[in-house]
């Protein structure tokens, strides 16, 4: 293990980590997951036993704590409250973050479906930050389209908005969808994101400091997970699933991919490490790996995508 940060972690590996299972949390079987498996990640059913239930049991601990308190808290200020109830929910959200192509798509959906499943009682939703990109038309007019994915590409005051709108109201808010087919926003297309009890928000900035804002999208949350991986095995997964992008784009000429897919295997993996050293490593470098010491969880991956180590914050 490589991780060094600071002395805010507790390190285990992953036969400590699993003993922290709640036997009273039933997991689904892998057969009904594996469909949310990101392209080129993996999941397997000791993934799921060792990894993702103890989180599950983590994240519960945290839910059943916050919910108490924010009942209490409004019960304090509010004295009709304290007479008649009549609380208001407030959503407990978690964050999602790491590096491209290190999947965190994938721990976003299995962490949904397990959720939704485990509790049926909650409304449970996710979204991802990649709807708060600005439309490519956009992003090319202010000569950005090779900084998508740097902060300055997001529309942060929008994805603030709607944080704050999640957190304080109970009416829905539409997210624009974002397409990685045709590689843009989709116009006149959203999401409808209202009231949920959980809400899983992912994406590759979801804790950077935004731009001439005072706030985080961070402090928004309840609970954030990054996701990690040495930098060389990034590279090498990135690589690997943008050939398996330009096979799936060959019969698809409306796919983003698809003008690509004349590219020779070396063709094609030098425009990889190219799109890599210019654009993606540089934004991991900068923006995405220096909020890694803001979240109450740091899940490692080695070769395979196969995690091994789970940090936890202390405090």
């Amino acid at each position: 293990m490589t991780f060094a940060i600071n002395n805010r972690y507790r390190s285990y590996n992953r036969e400590e980590w699993q003993k922290f299972q709640s036997s009273e949390l039933e997991i689904l079987p892998i057969e009904q997951l594996t469909e949310l498996v990101s392209i080129h990640d993996r999941l397997s059913q000791e993934d799921v036993r060792e990894v993702y239930g103890p989180l599950l049991h983590y994240i519960e601990m945290d839910y059943v704590y916050l919910d108490a308190f924010n009942r209490s808290k409004q019960s304090f200020f509010d004295q009709s409250i304290r007479e008649n109830g009549g609380y208001r929910h407030v959503p407990f959200i978690i964050g999602i973050s790491g590096s491209v192509a290190v999947g965190k798509s994938t721990v976003a959906r299995v962490l949904h479906q397990l959720l939704s499943e485990t509790f049926p009682e909650r409304q449970v939703q996710m979204t991802t930050t990649d709807g708060f990109l600005y439309p490519n038309e956009v992003l090319e007019q202010r000569g950005m389209l090779r900084r998508k994915g740097f902060p300055e590409s997001y529309d942060m005051g929008l994805l603030i908005e709607f944080m704050t709108h999640v957190k304080t109201k109970d009416s829905p808010f539409s997210v624009p969808i974002y397409s990685h087919e045709i590689y843009d926003i989709v116009p006149g297309e959203y999401e409808i994101i209202k009231s949920p009890d959980i809400l899983i928000v992912e994406g590759i900035n979801v804790l950077q400091l935004p731009s001439n804002q005072q706030i985080y999208v961070s402090d928004f949350f309840d609970f954030s997970i990054y996701i990690d991986a040495e930098q060389e095995l990034i590279h090498q997964w990135f690589v690997e699933r943008f050939l398996l992008l330009l096979e799936m784009a060959k019969t698809d000429p409306n796919n983003y991919y698809h003008k690509m897919t004349h590219f020779t295997r070396e063709e094609a993996i030098a425009y990889a490490d190219d799109v890599w050293c210019h654009i993606n490593l540089p934004n991991l470098i900068q923006h995405i790996k220096p909020t890694r010491s803001r979240a109450d969880i740091i899940l490692h991956k080695t070769h395979q995508h196969l995690f091994d180590f789970i940090h936890v914050s202390k405090y």
